[in-house]
């Protein structure tokens, strides 16, 4: 039976879920909003990131958090020459279709890299408040949680107040919504959609420093996690990033919830029945019209 404090503490939890889910989904959606590129391998980026920070964590033992003063600008980086030597490459015509071919191929890769380095067993990062947690307004919430949600959430701030508050942001959004038009006024939107891409694999770098504080990682995970971004960036509308971060916020709830009558497997199943109703009603996605214009 499902009682009120049970209820209040999955609803908390899906909103902590939620947080994640709009920090990853938002990368996500960046690539397609600047270039209309499907990043198959953003949840393999997300992973490698984990256990990266896992690894500082064997080898050195420091507080995986503190990795991401090198996973970050690595990532970025990387994300900039994926763009420039790969991306850049595809035929316009047909660059979203390849796109999903080549990064799907990229994330058998990442996998098959990681299985090499580190084989197939399950890591978890041990420390010294891993099982620590606190009361929040009678709910009990594990610490790392609520340190991955603030993580995710102050990322989600700085990417906001980047694109809307510098010139870059300006000219990244000029971009997004008019690419045409945005290179007659004189942006290089070359130059932009390499750094776009630089700044949402960088969001996994964040994701996956947040996700080895929680999750028990292994090389095969970022399956588990690519199908509900997918879903996310489509409810919320393709390109759109107050999109992506409203409907994951929904949707890391509504399967927080239903844990509770339907157990953890199948409640995952509401991204997808989200995205076959999505597609059926409102292909576009439900922020993916003037929302996205506007942001």
């Amino acid at each position: 039976m499902v009682t009120g404090s049970l209820f209040f503490q999955s609803l908390v939890l899906g909103i902590l879920l939620g947080g994640l889910y709009a920090l990853l989904a938002a990368g996500l959606t960046l690539y397609f909003g600047v270039m209309r590129v499907v990043m198959i391998a953003h949840a393999a980026f997300l992973v490698l990131a984990a256990y990266l920070a896992w690894d500082v964590h064997q080898r050195f033992g420091i507080d995986p958090l503190l990795s991401l003063i090198v996973t970050v600008p690595l990532f970025f980086l990387a994300g900039v020459g994926f763009q420039r030597l790969l991306i850049s490459r595809l035929r316009p015509a047909t660059v979203t279709m390849m796109s999903v071919l080549l990064t799907f191929a990229v994330a058998l890769v990442i996998e098959g890299m990681l299985g090499f380095v580190y084989s197939g067993t399950q890591r978890r990062v041990q420390l010294s408040y891993s099982a620590a947690s606190i009361q929040v307004f009678g709910a009990q919430v594990a610490v790392v949680k609520l340190i991955a949600f603030g993580l995710a959430a102050l990322s989600l701030l700085a990417l906001f107040l980047l694109l809307t508050r510098s010139r870059f942001g300006q000219a990244l959004r000029a971009t997004i919504q008019h690419p045409q038009a945005a290179r007659l006024i004189g942006i290089d939107t070359d130059k932009v959609a390499g750094y776009g891409f630089g700044l949402g694999l960088a969001t996994a770098a964040v994701g996956g420093a947040a996700l080895s504080l929680d999750s028990t990682i292994y090389p095969s995970l970022h399956w588990h996690w690519i199908g509900p971004l997918m879903a996310i960036i489509v409810v919320g509308g393709l390109g759109s990033i107050p999109g992506a971060a409203i409907a994951a916020m929904v949707l890391g709830i509504m399967q927080s919830l239903l844990q509770l009558p339907m157990g953890t497997t199948w409640a995952q199943t509401v991204f997808y029945l989200a995205l076959f109703a999505t597609l059926l009603v409102r292909p576009q996605g439900f922020f993916g019209g003037r929302l996205a214009q506007r942001f």
